[in-house]
């Protein structure tokens, strides 16, 4: 059996490794364009940001090591120009010699990624416009960042990528300015009213942010490109950095007549086979089945890529092995914050069709009494029926991946809102609270879930009238002085139950705190004694959060 692979980063390479563990006498060729092979490319901008110091930590594997301990041939800068499935050969073409060769298989693996999108109103000839996907993007940044002595930089795009340049062009001292099309950063990841949490980080570390900006064109002038708007505006400085999104590689898929979607991603089952059933496809370039929604969806990250590769190799080697889906889970360093995500955020469940609820709450990472203890802002989405879990967002500086992966596996495992409550976690005040933070998100949801509390929302509010509803804020008079949501009438919880002839009976009362423990506490005291009321989910400081 001859497996040829075309692309040896992340996928291929867990290809060749798998099959060889399976197969020791298999025949498995790699073919990678590039230089390098099963390097570290989600490490990338912390090379430019002096974060990694040394050129060969990005490298994982050489062709020479991977061949030493697997066994498997690397050809590197040996490029598949075309794939002939009746022949079941492809072409390749050695990028150092100019010649061409065909190559048979017997099983052909397609794991070409995807490119970095580049408008047709980007010069292509501009020696300070960057992209970033590979190991020689990543030193020609660096190498101009020095050599120029740039001072400021533009980044187009608010995704993962264009978050970890500007957090790292920053660490070189350089002056960035973010523009972004729509109103938020890393939209497949995170609703708007999370995303305010990065806007006000990348905000409070010097960071120029402007949203919903049209770019018109791009120009080089002398020692600085700039960019032009729909708005009339223009941006320069010394270089630009496009991160805009990735598109699947999929031109030799398209030439081999593979089945491929409406966004270009190559077509495959659930053995991530294709239309060929002598060719499988993984990784950046394949659409894939959403495991929350069951919607295909094109989902580019590293884990899965990964997992997809062992699959294939499964496969190949005779075994039945099945991709269950992705569900998108993602965690970002920016800055002092960290950012994670897992499953569908609140605008796709809703395109989805789903009947969801959302709750928001604001733990704290470890036990308050413990130094450094820091809050979790998190957004959980469940359905209105079952509770089950759709998907979660946190933002925070410490406990946040542990959270998000705890509700990635709670997700995977379809648990619902409910069995949040009976996790058994562990504890120590260093580490976490008796009632870790997802417990305490279960935990809010079965109030709401089982009628304890009717909950009402930041967006809500600008609907609701002052004189056919009470709007009641149970915070300390202190707080209330300080700044508070207009309209809103101050009555203390702690006197609340003395105060209960104030309020109109024959009005509904909403009623808000800081972050929503106090107003749940309150409706608890007013529905108890004949009030119809609703607890504002997530308080005063979503509000704050939302609307700055």
């Amino acid at each position: 059996m001859k497996t040829l692979i075309i692309g040896g980063v992340a996928g291929g390479a867990s290809v060749a490794a798998r099959l060889r563990r399976l197969d020791e006498h298999a025949e498995i060729i790699i073919l990678e364009r590039g230089e390098y092979i099963s390097f570290a490319n989600c490490g990338l901008p912390y090379y430019i940001g002096d974060v990694i110091t040394k050129k060969e930590y990005l490298v994982l594997q050489t062709p020479q090591s991977f061949d030493a301990r697997f066994r498997v041939e690397v050809r590197v800068f040996s490029e598949a120009v075309a794939i002939h499935p009746a022949e079941k050969t492809v072409t390749v073409k050695n990028l150092r010699t100019g010649e061409s060769y065909e190559e048979s298989y017997d099983k052909l693996v397609l794991s070409p990624g995807a490119e970095p999108i580049r408008p047709a109103f980007v010069p292509k000839d501009s020696e300070r416009i960057f992209t970033l996907r590979n190991i020689p993007d990543t030193y020609k940044i660096k190498d101009y960042i020095t050599s120029h002595s740039c001072k400021s930089a533009l980044v187009i795009g608010g995704g993962y990528i264009g978050l970890e340049m500007i957090e790292n062009l920053r660490r070189t001292g350089m002056d960035v300015t973010l523009l972004q099309r729509s109103e938020q950063v890393l939209r497949s990841t995170l609703d708007f009213d999370m995303a305010c949490l990065v806007h006000k980080e990348l905000k409070k570390q010097g960071v120029h942010l402007y949203f919903n900006q049209k770019i018109t064109s791009v120009e080089q002038q002398g020692s600085i490109v700039c960019v032009h708007t729909a708005e009339g505006q223009t941006y320069c400085a010394d270089l630009l950095v496009l991160a805009i999104g990735v598109a699947p590689e999929s031109q030799l898929a398209r030439q081999a007549e593979l089945a491929l979607s409406e966004r270009g991603c190559i077509q495959v089952d659930e053995h991530l086979r294709t239309s060929d059933d002598d060719i499988y496809a993984l990784g950046d370039a394949i659409e894939v089945t959403h495991f929350v929604s069951g919607l295909k969806a094109h989902i580019p990250l590293a884990g899965p890529a990964n997992r997809q590769g062992r699959i294939v190799a499964d496969n190949i080697a005779g075994l039945d092995s099945v991709y269950r889906g992705t569900q998108g889970t993602a965690v970002l360093k920016c800055f002092e914050q960290t950012v994670a995500g897992t499953g569908l955020t609140e605008a796709a469940a809703k395109a989805a069709g789903f009947d969801y609820e959302k709750v928001f709450v604001f733990p704290i990472s470890h036990a308050s009494y413990y130094p450094n203890a820091c809050e979790i802002s998190m957004k959980v989405i469940f359905t209105k029926d079952t509770g089950r879990i759709l998907g979660a967002q946190l933002v925070g500086k410490d406990g946040v991946d542990k959270r998000c992966d705890v509700l990635a596996t709670a997700i995977r495992a379809n648990m619902t809102m409910y069995d949040l409550v009976h996790l058994e976690l562990c504890y120590a005040p260093p580490f976490s609270s008796a009632k870790d933070p997802v417990n305490i998100a279960g935990l809010a949801a079965e109030n709401i879930l089982t009628g304890k509390v009717d909950i009402f929302h930041y967006h809500d509010i600008a609907a609701l009238d002052p004189e056919k509803v009470t709007l009641l804020d149970v915070r300390t008079v202190k707080e209330y002085n300080k700044s508070h949501i207009p309209n809103f009438i101050n009555i203390p919880l702690d006197s609340l139950r003395d105060n209960l002839d104030k309020l109109d009976a024959a009005k509904p009362i909403y009623v808000t705190c800081l972050a929503g423990l106090r107003s749940y506490i309150g409706c608890r005291i007013l529905m108890q004694n004949g009030f119809a009321c609703k607890s504002l989910c997530g308080g005063y400081e979503l509000y704050c959060n939302v609307n700055g």
